[in-house]
Protein backbone atom coordinates (compact mmCIF):
# COMPACT_ATOMS: atom_id res chain seq x y z
CA UNK A 1 0.00 0.00 0.00
CA UNK A 2 1.72 3.45 -1.15
CA UNK A 3 2.04 5.64 1.88
CA UNK A 4 -0.69 8.38 2.62
CA UNK A 5 1.93 11.20 2.78
CA UNK A 6 5.34 12.35 2.14
CA UNK A 7 6.53 14.22 4.97
CA UNK A 8 10.27 16.32 4.94
CA UNK A 9 11.29 17.27 7.90
CA UNK A 10 14.15 20.28 8.10
CA UNK A 11 15.82 20.10 10.94
CA UNK A 12 15.47 16.34 11.74
CA UNK A 13 18.12 16.21 14.44
CA UNK A 14 16.21 18.70 16.88
CA UNK A 15 14.93 17.28 19.97
CA UNK A 16 11.17 18.23 18.82
CA UNK A 17 11.68 16.39 15.25
CA UNK A 18 12.98 13.30 17.33
CA UNK A 19 9.52 13.36 18.81
CA UNK A 20 8.01 14.07 15.76
CA UNK A 21 9.85 12.07 13.45
CA UNK A 22 7.83 8.28 14.87
CA UNK A 23 4.53 9.79 15.34
CA UNK A 24 4.20 10.88 11.31
CA UNK A 25 5.64 7.19 10.85
CA UNK A 26 3.22 5.70 12.87
CA UNK A 27 0.25 7.12 10.55
CA UNK A 28 2.32 4.99 7.74
CA UNK A 29 3.28 8.16 6.48
CA UNK A 30 6.54 8.66 4.98
CA UNK A 31 9.33 10.56 6.57
CA UNK A 32 12.42 12.34 5.16
CA UNK A 33 14.55 14.02 7.73
CA UNK A 34 17.43 16.07 6.80
CA UNK A 35 20.06 16.50 9.09
CA UNK A 36 23.48 18.09 8.97
CA UNK A 37 25.28 16.36 10.89
CA UNK A 38 26.72 12.63 8.87
CA UNK A 39 27.55 11.36 12.80
CA UNK A 40 23.92 11.40 13.63
CA UNK A 41 22.51 9.06 10.79
CA UNK A 42 22.74 5.80 12.52
CA UNK A 43 21.23 7.31 15.74
CA UNK A 44 18.12 8.80 13.52
CA UNK A 45 17.53 5.91 11.25
CA UNK A 46 16.75 3.54 14.45
CA UNK A 47 13.80 5.83 14.88
CA UNK A 48 12.37 4.16 11.52
CA UNK A 49 12.89 0.64 12.85
CA UNK A 50 9.31 -1.52 13.33
CA UNK A 51 7.25 1.26 11.87
CA UNK A 52 4.40 1.50 9.43
CA UNK A 53 6.11 4.43 7.64
CA UNK A 54 9.55 4.17 5.79
CA UNK A 55 12.29 6.38 6.97
CA UNK A 56 14.78 8.17 4.82
CA UNK A 57 17.65 10.38 6.51
CA UNK A 58 19.81 12.75 4.23
CA UNK A 59 22.62 14.65 5.11
CA UNK A 60 22.52 18.82 3.60
CA UNK A 61 23.38 21.54 5.30
CA UNK A 62 20.28 24.00 5.11
CA UNK A 63 23.10 26.65 5.86
CA UNK A 64 24.38 26.16 2.22
CA UNK A 65 20.59 26.91 0.79
CA UNK A 66 20.98 30.51 -0.69
CA UNK A 67 17.92 30.50 -2.87
CA UNK A 68 14.30 30.03 -3.22
CA UNK A 69 15.57 27.30 -6.31
CA UNK A 70 18.25 25.72 -4.09
CA UNK A 71 15.19 24.65 -1.56
CA UNK A 72 12.65 23.54 -4.51
CA UNK A 73 15.54 21.34 -6.02
CA UNK A 74 15.72 19.50 -2.69
CA UNK A 75 11.46 19.60 -2.67
CA UNK A 76 11.62 18.02 -5.83
CA UNK A 77 13.91 15.30 -5.32
CA UNK A 78 11.92 14.46 -2.36
CA UNK A 79 8.66 14.36 -3.71
CA UNK A 80 6.90 15.34 -0.41
CA UNK A 81 3.54 17.13 0.26
CA UNK A 82 3.64 18.07 3.36
CA UNK A 83 6.80 19.99 4.96
CA UNK A 84 7.46 20.55 8.32
CA UNK A 85 10.51 23.11 10.10
CA UNK A 86 12.09 22.30 12.94
CA UNK A 87 15.16 23.64 12.29
CA UNK A 88 17.41 26.27 13.69
CA UNK A 89 21.61 27.76 14.36
CA UNK A 90 20.21 26.96 17.91
CA UNK A 91 22.39 29.95 18.82
CA UNK A 92 25.67 28.36 17.36
CA UNK A 93 28.52 30.00 15.10
CA UNK A 94 28.43 32.99 14.06
CA UNK A 95 25.69 35.21 14.66
CA UNK A 96 25.09 35.93 11.10
CA UNK A 97 23.94 32.10 10.77
CA UNK A 98 21.22 32.32 12.86
CA UNK A 99 19.86 34.94 10.20
CA UNK A 100 20.99 32.44 7.26
CA UNK A 101 19.31 29.33 8.56
CA UNK A 102 16.63 30.50 10.62
CA UNK A 103 15.33 33.95 8.50
CA UNK A 104 17.01 32.87 4.87
CA UNK A 105 16.78 29.36 4.43
CA UNK A 106 13.21 29.04 5.42
CA UNK A 107 12.19 31.56 3.75
CA UNK A 108 13.36 30.05 0.99
CA UNK A 109 11.99 26.18 1.58
CA UNK A 110 8.31 28.30 2.56
CA UNK A 111 8.52 30.11 -1.33
CA UNK A 112 9.44 26.97 -2.83
CA UNK A 113 6.93 24.92 -0.94
CA UNK A 114 3.88 26.99 -1.75
CA UNK A 115 5.68 27.02 -5.74
CA UNK A 116 5.28 23.22 -5.77
CA UNK A 117 1.31 22.66 -6.69
CA UNK A 118 2.04 18.84 -4.44
CA UNK A 119 3.38 20.38 -1.13
CA UNK A 120 -0.51 21.03 0.69
CA UNK A 121 0.99 22.12 4.26
CA UNK A 122 3.55 23.64 5.78
CA UNK A 123 4.11 23.66 9.58
CA UNK A 124 6.56 25.85 11.36
CA UNK A 125 7.73 25.59 14.75
CA UNK A 126 8.31 29.02 15.90
CA UNK A 127 7.78 30.50 19.55
CA UNK A 128 5.13 32.40 21.48
CA UNK A 129 6.41 35.82 21.07
CA UNK A 130 7.82 36.09 17.95
CA UNK A 131 5.57 39.11 16.81
CA UNK A 132 5.50 42.36 15.38
CA UNK A 133 2.43 44.53 17.03
CA UNK A 134 0.89 43.87 20.47
CA UNK A 135 -2.31 41.51 20.07
CA UNK A 136 -5.41 42.57 21.56
CA UNK A 137 -5.64 39.32 23.85
CA UNK A 138 -2.55 40.67 25.82
CA UNK A 139 -2.10 43.62 28.15
CA UNK A 140 0.03 46.36 27.33
CA UNK A 141 2.34 45.11 30.72
CA UNK A 142 2.83 41.53 29.09
CA UNK A 143 4.17 42.97 26.17
CA UNK A 144 6.09 45.67 27.51
CA UNK A 145 7.91 42.77 29.63
CA UNK A 146 8.64 40.69 26.67
CA UNK A 147 9.58 43.34 24.72
CA UNK A 148 12.26 44.12 27.53
CA UNK A 149 13.29 40.68 27.95
CA UNK A 150 12.83 37.90 26.03
CA UNK A 151 13.16 39.74 22.86
CA UNK A 152 15.87 41.88 23.88
CA UNK A 153 17.91 38.84 24.79
CA UNK A 154 17.04 36.78 21.61
CA UNK A 155 17.12 39.75 19.54
CA UNK A 156 18.77 38.06 16.51
CA UNK A 157 16.40 34.94 16.74
CA UNK A 158 13.26 37.01 17.10
CA UNK A 159 13.99 39.14 13.92
CA UNK A 160 14.99 35.92 12.34
CA UNK A 161 11.77 34.41 13.21
CA UNK A 162 9.18 36.95 12.88
CA UNK A 163 10.57 37.81 9.52
CA UNK A 164 10.19 33.98 8.24
CA UNK A 165 6.97 34.01 10.33
CA UNK A 166 5.92 36.54 8.40
CA UNK A 167 6.59 35.50 5.08
CA UNK A 168 5.26 31.83 5.74
CA UNK A 169 1.69 33.89 6.45
CA UNK A 170 1.48 36.22 3.41
CA UNK A 171 3.20 33.18 0.67
CA UNK A 172 0.48 31.05 2.59
CA UNK A 173 -2.16 33.14 1.29
CA UNK A 174 -1.49 32.71 -1.77
CA UNK A 175 -3.23 29.05 -2.56
CA UNK A 176 -6.69 28.24 -1.54
CA UNK A 177 -5.18 24.58 -1.46
CA UNK A 178 -2.30 25.48 0.72
CA UNK A 179 -2.35 25.64 4.40
CA UNK A 180 0.30 27.07 6.35
CA UNK A 181 0.98 27.10 9.94
CA UNK A 182 3.01 28.68 12.70
CA UNK A 183 2.63 26.67 15.77
CA UNK A 184 4.35 28.78 18.83
CA UNK A 185 5.36 27.08 21.88
CA UNK A 186 6.51 28.89 25.21
CA UNK A 187 9.76 27.40 26.94
CA UNK A 188 10.39 24.13 25.70
CA UNK A 189 10.63 21.26 28.40
CA UNK A 190 11.54 18.09 28.64
CA UNK A 191 7.89 16.69 29.92
CA UNK A 192 5.93 13.67 28.36
CA UNK A 193 3.03 15.38 26.33
CA UNK A 194 -0.17 16.20 28.40
CA UNK A 195 -2.69 18.95 27.70
CA UNK A 196 -2.85 22.54 26.29
CA UNK A 197 -3.53 25.46 25.54
CA UNK A 198 -4.10 26.80 21.90
CA UNK A 199 -4.43 29.25 19.94
CA UNK A 200 -5.02 33.24 21.05
CA UNK A 201 -3.94 32.54 25.01
CA UNK A 202 -3.76 35.47 27.17
CA UNK A 203 -0.41 35.05 29.12
CA UNK A 204 3.10 35.19 26.59
CA UNK A 205 5.10 33.37 29.75
CA UNK A 206 4.92 29.30 30.36
CA UNK A 207 6.00 25.65 28.94
CA UNK A 208 5.60 24.22 26.35
CA UNK A 209 6.68 20.13 26.40
CA UNK A 210 8.45 19.18 23.31
CA UNK A 211 6.26 16.31 23.60
CA UNK A 212 3.18 18.30 23.29
CA UNK A 213 4.68 20.18 20.10
CA UNK A 214 5.56 16.99 18.37
CA UNK A 215 2.25 15.96 19.02
CA UNK A 216 0.39 19.31 18.19
CA UNK A 217 2.27 18.92 14.92
CA UNK A 218 1.00 15.35 13.93
CA UNK A 219 -2.51 16.90 14.56
CA UNK A 220 -2.53 19.66 12.40
CA UNK A 221 -0.61 17.61 9.50
CA UNK A 222 -3.13 15.20 10.21
CA UNK A 223 -6.59 18.00 10.32
CA UNK A 224 -8.98 18.19 7.31
CA UNK A 225 -9.92 21.73 6.78
CA UNK A 226 -7.28 23.45 8.41
CA UNK A 227 -5.95 27.25 6.71
CA UNK A 228 -3.07 28.98 7.69
CA UNK A 229 -2.97 30.49 10.91
CA UNK A 230 -0.80 31.57 13.86
CA UNK A 231 -1.23 29.18 16.57
CA UNK A 232 -0.14 30.05 19.93
CA UNK A 233 0.52 27.00 22.41
CA UNK A 234 1.17 26.16 26.33
CA UNK A 235 0.80 23.29 28.35
CA UNK A 236 -2.60 23.85 29.66
CA UNK A 237 -5.84 21.86 30.62
CA UNK A 238 -7.43 20.83 26.94
CA UNK A 239 -7.17 17.94 25.28
CA UNK A 240 -5.18 18.15 22.14
CA UNK A 241 -7.26 16.87 19.42
CA UNK A 242 -10.29 18.68 21.17
CA UNK A 243 -7.94 22.08 20.94
CA UNK A 244 -7.12 21.54 17.03
CA UNK A 245 -10.61 21.16 16.04
CA UNK A 246 -11.73 24.07 18.07
CA UNK A 247 -8.67 26.15 16.39
CA UNK A 248 -9.82 24.83 12.96
CA UNK A 249 -14.04 25.02 13.53
CA UNK A 250 -13.55 28.64 14.87
CA UNK A 251 -10.80 29.51 12.25
CA UNK A 252 -8.67 30.74 15.27
CA UNK A 253 -5.61 32.68 13.89
CA UNK A 254 -2.94 34.67 16.23
CA UNK A 255 -2.02 36.46 13.86
CA UNK A 256 -4.83 38.91 14.18
CA UNK A 257 -3.27 42.86 15.10
CA UNK A 258 -0.21 41.70 12.76
CA UNK A 259 0.29 44.61 10.48
CA UNK A 260 0.39 41.96 7.36
CA UNK A 261 -3.10 40.18 8.83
Amino acid sequence: MPALHNVLLLGGSGKVARLLTPLLLQRSWNVTSIIRDPAQVANLEKLGEGQAGKLNVLVRSLEEITSDAQAKTLIDEVKPDYVVWSAGAGGKGAPERTFKIDRDAACHFIRASVATPSVTKFVMISFITSRLKKPSWWTEEIWQEQLNTTLKVLKRYYEAKVAADQVLYEEGKKRKDFAGICLRPGTLTLEPAGKVRLGKIPVANGTSSRASVANLTALLLDAPGIKSCWLDMLDGDEDPEAAVKRCIEEGVDAAEGEPFY
